[in-house]
């Protein structure tokens, strides 16, 4: 019996040097990703996965990674250093944006400069390549109307929000951020929309999720905003103003 016992043992701690599971940290944020509806649309919270968050499956921005395992470190992080790279591209725009809203700028005013300086930096990178250059004009003529590039005012009326179009402007993801542990350090570069909901008879946070996100289970991105009036996410009443 004993004997039968020893080799049990034996067999178990094979099995767990072996067979080791993966564990990570709690990540945690300075700023929680979740208080941002941009990047809450795109992103649920998994305990299980190397930053703390993946792309939520109902997703438009980000369904394409859905299906990545987001708990491989070494997928992640080579993931993390391709976004890396791309927001050091960026630099000067998220320069310019840091620096006009410590200034105090509206946002009209970010999104003109940051949507002009695009284009221009796009037309800069063809400096050494005069027949690129020509033919990036020419597809912004037939596009935009306009050899530089779409306008400020073009990228308004497309989209109907100066948000939008910085959005735009820097290809921004403040999801795809917190899903790659970048989240913080990008953090002052996202223009974070701020808008109001008032509450009906016959409202729970479930429903209004449902009209604000299509998606009854991000009840919770509302609740997490609005905690300083919510006390209890079970209790709302008519007439009560939710942030979202």
């Amino acid at each position: 019996m004993k004997r039968i016992f020893k080799t049990l043992l034996i067999l178990c701690l094979i099995t767990v040097l072996y067979n080791p599971v993966t564990a990570f940290a709690a990540w945690e944020y300075q700023h929680n990703p979740m208080d941002n509806p941009t990047a809450a649309k795109d992103i649920i919270a998994d305990s299980n996965t190397v930053y703390g968050y993946a792309p939520s499956p109902t997703s438009t921005r980000l369904k394409d990674y859905v299906d990545y395992d987001w708990s491989d470190p070494n997928l992640v992080a080579d993931m993390r250093q391709q976004r890396l790279e791309y927001h050091e591209s960026m630099q000067e725009l998220y320069t310019i944006i840091s620096e006009m809203k410590a200034a105090g700028k509206n946002t009209e005013e970010i999104a003109r400069t940051v949507s002009t300086r695009r284009n221009e930096i796009r037309l800069e990178s063809y400096k050494d390549d005069p027949e690129g250059l020509e033919k990036v004009k020419h597809s912004n003529l037939e596009t935009y109307g306009n050899e530089n590039g779409g306008t400020p005012d073009y990228f308004y009326n497309k989209y109907g929000s100066w948000e939008t179009v910085i959005e735009k402007s820097l290809s921004s993801n403040p999801g795809a951020d917190a899903c790659l542990g970048l989240y913080d350090t990008y953090y002052d570069t996202y223009i974070i929309p701020m808008t109001t909901y008032v509450v009906v008879a016959g409202d729970n946070l479930s429903i209004i999720a449902v009209k604000l996100y299509g998606d009854k289970d991000k009840w919770h991105v509302l609740y997490e905003l609005n905690k300083d009036t919510v006390k209890n996410p079970n209790r709302i009443y008519p007439n009560q103003v939710l942030k979202y």
